[in-house]
């Protein structure tokens, strides 16, 4: 209480001091302009040129925080953006300056700038962790991520940022309204980035370095093993092993895939490929691929 006291003596006194200041130069200004021959004159050796005293006044926070509005529903998130960021300037310990950046973080979104999104967020999210509001703006951050979500041939460091905000939404906030949502995008974002490995694993595959390739596929039934990648993962995972000699391997991958996927394309695929060898689907026990398939749990 006493830090707060001070504070706002000290903002009180400063405040006073701005007003003198302002005060004090009004009153100047206006001696200057009574008087025939300005004193700016004498020391002007050009001539002519005046100086001109202005007073910015006060804007109040309410008529700030109302313009920003009105430049939203005016269709210039931007130009909120900038109204609602000098209202946390103007205002930085009163409660205007948690409702500037709550606003901020939403128009830098609508404007399409996630980068200032992402930075307002962890600003809110670090200062006023405990707000009502704390739910919305993480799911705010998520999605500033997401729509940062590149193609499968770049780096997915924005899908990965993406997965891991919403995951924070549904573990932190399970009842938030926005929770749904977030778990459907988590799907989205680990089937980005199980695909992401799946083109890694073919591209090692294609050039016969099985053990590579093998560390992708694996990586895609360890984590993304919900998504629509993981029957063609264990197949790839018969393809890597037979290359490598290892058939038990590639026996125990088909026969996971044939319980899980029995009617898929890749499974077919995969018992015509054993059986060109002349062998056929067939979980050994003790592999990797077993105990990684039954131990994974579904967000």
């Amino acid at each position: 209480m006493a830090d707060v006291e001070s504070g706002a003596f000290l903002s009180n006194g400063r405040n006073q001091l701005a007003h003198r200041s302002i005060a004090s130069a009004a009153l100047i200004a206006i001696a200057l302009s009574g008087s025939g021959c300005s004193m700016f004159d004498q020391f002007n050796p050009f001539g002519g040129e005046k100086y001109k005293m202005e007073v910015t006044p006060d804007v109040p926070a309410s008529k700030t925080y109302d313009q920003g509005l009105e430049k939203l529903a005016n269709g210039s998130p931007a130009e909120a953006a900038k109204k609602f960021t000098d209202l946390g300037k103007q205002y930085p310990s009163a409660d205007w300056a948690r409702k500037g950046l709550l606003m901020t973080t939403y128009a830098d979104y609508q404007a399409g700038d996630y980068t200032s999104a992402e930075t307002s967020a962890e600003r809110y999210l670090k200062d006023y962790a405990s707000s009502p509001e704390a739910d919305y703006i993480l799911y705010l951050q998520a999605n500033s991520y997401y729509m940062q979500i590149p193609d499968i041939s770049r780096d997915q460091e924005k899908t990965a940022k993406a997965l891991e905000t919403f995951q924070a939404v549904v573990q932190k906030y399970p009842k938030s309204e926005y929770a749904e949502d977030a778990k459907y995008k988590i799907q989205v974002t680990q089937d980005q980035l199980g695909g992401k490995e799946m083109s890694i694993g073919r591209f090692y595959l294609n050039r016969r370095n099985y053990t590579a390739a093998i560390n992708r596929f694996r990586n895609v039934l360890q984590y993304y093993q919900t998504t629509r990648h993981a029957a063609e993962a264990l197949y790839r995972l018969v393809e890597a092993y037979l290359g490598l000699g290892i058939t038990e391997e590639a026996q125990t991958a088909a026969a996971v895939l044939g319980h899980n996927f029995p009617d898929s394309q890749w499974y077919h695929d995969a018992y015509d490929l054993l059986k060109g060898k002349g062998l056929s689907p067939h979980d050994f026990g003790g592999s990797w691929i077993s105990t990684v398939w039954h131990t994974v749990v579904p967000s």
